[in-house]
């Protein structure tokens, strides 16, 4: 039987962490970045990243139907971390993290996933025969080191657009 407890990985982006908080903690800009989520929504009149607040999530993996859950923001700091958890039935729950810390010019971006309640029998069979994923945590890592890829991509091409450099000008 599979198991899950921790994993994480992390990049360099070329970007000020604020630019990065601004897009992780952004839920309904994660389909742009995770392979495996197809819509964020905020819930209950939320609007954006604050503790306590919900969103719903539809996420999809390589076969079988796409399904529902509903994360609760457990941290936002600003430039610093953002946090949620997910509880779904028989497949426990998973804390998912992003760390920034300023380095240089740009961000250490931190993904990570804490297990804090482990998946029961039920839904590894659930997730091995009916979705076929059959090593989840290589899955995951490899899924967390996309979002981090596309993260830093779409940050680094708001830096170039916002960049105010000057044109030098035309000598001739």
């Amino acid at each position: 039987m599979q198991t899950l407890d921790h994993d994480q990985v992390s990049l360099y982006v070329e970007a000020p962490p604020e630019a990065v908080y601004d897009l992780v903690s952004d839920v309904t800009r994660t389909p742009e970045f995770s392979p495996e989520i197809l819509r964020c929504t905020w819930l209950d009149g939320a609007t954006g990243p604050a503790v306590g607040a919900r969103f719903e999530a539809v996420n999809k993996v390589r076969r079988g139907p796409a399904w529902k859950n509903r994360p609760v923001v457990v941290e936002a700091r600003p430039g610093r971390e953002f946090a949620f958890s997910r509880t779904e039935k028989f497949a426990g729950t998973l804390v998912w993290r992003y760390r920034l810390e300023p380095d240089g010019p740009g961000t250490r971006l931190e993904e990570s996933y804490d297990v804090t309640e482990p998946l029961t029998r039920l839904g590894w069979f659930i997730i091995g025969t009916l979705f076929g994923c059959h090593d989840r945590r290589a899955e995951l890592r490899e899924g967390m080191r996309r979002t981090l890829e596309r993260i830093r991509e779409t940050a680094e091409a708001g830096v170039r657009r916002r960049d105010p450099s000057p044109t030098p000008p035309d000598l001739g």
